[in-house]
């Protein structure tokens, strides 16, 4: 079954982005419980940031689940990326990473690699930038699938990255990988910007997609922006899609307002 994520912001450095809810954890929790989402996606400053023991209790006493954990706070914070230059930072980032997959998978939720995926830069050479990441997804695909999960490789569109921008692209670079445990984000945002046909690229990825970002054509909630939802739930239906739709987007009118109209818009497209 579909199920439906709300996303929750508690790293103190970020005061604006694409998340519904914002730093008091228990209280966003309530509210999306109330609502009737069936999880949270959490962006933390670190793995240890929040005392698991807690994180369970609130999880049991409003019957969400767990359904991935953000990993941006890597580069946010410490500047780190799966592929910078330096071997030594390259190393810091995939043990960030590691932590935040054991973070995750005490919860059965995966890690997601977005913006610590980094970039070519200028004066490189960019197949050199690739096997960096490649190497680095080979041991974090490993460590997830030790861990009972697997990892999610995020697609960006060309502002944010210039590795990989399509889907296409993210399967044709998985599937050369060793590691299995690897799958891709599809962020309807970013597909937005970078698909001819978001129906058709999700029809096409199917296999590989374990996990999907919910957010219109202007990154604000789904329904306020001009993103075709008809054919692009079909597309994921279709798939046999049975993971969960994430709403990262941007908190707009208000934290209160954009999760009523994400919830509105999910049951709207899937139940």
């Amino acid at each position: 079954m579909i199920k439906s994520s709300a996303t929750i912001a508690l790293v103190p450095q970020i005061t604006y982005g694409p998340w519904i809810y914002w730093k008091d954890l228990e209280s966003s929790m309530q509210k999306a419980s109330k609502l009737g989402f069936d999880a949270m996606e959490l962006f933390t400053p670190a793995s240890d940031t929040i005392d698991e023991g807690r994180l369970k209790e609130l999880l049991d006493q409003y019957q969400l689940e767990l359904s991935a954990v953000g990993t941006g706070a890597g580069k946010v914070i410490h500047g780190m990326t799966l592929t910078d230059p330096d071997p030594v930072i390259r190393q810091k980032a995939i043990s960030f990473v590691s932590d935040m997959i054991s973070f995750g998978a005490k919860f059965g939720a995966p890690a997601i690699i977005g913006s610590m995926q980094g970039n070519v830069l200028e004066a490189k050479d960019r197949e050199l930038t690739l096997s960096w990441l490649a190497e680095a997804l080979e041991v974090l695909g490993k460590k997830a699938h030790d861990s009972g999960t697997f990892l999610i490789y995020e697609p960006l569109n060309r502002y944010e990255t210039n590795l990989m921008n399509t889907m296409k692209a993210g399967v044709e670079f998985l599937e050369k990988l060793d590691t299995k445990s690897v799958k891709l984000l599809a962020d309807l945002f970013h597909m937005n910007i970078e698909e001819a046909d978001i129906s058709e690229s999700i029809l096409a990825s199917g296999p590989h997609i374990g996990h999907i970002h919910f957010a219109d054509s202007n990154r604000k909630p789904i329904g306020l922006g001009h993103t075709e939802m008809s054919s692009v739930s079909e597309a994921i239906k279709s798939i046999n899609y049975e993971g969960y739709i994430s709403a990262e987007a941007f908190p707009e009118p208000s934290p209160d307002e954009a999760a009523a109209q994400t919830i509105q818009s999910f049951k709207k497209y899937f139940r």
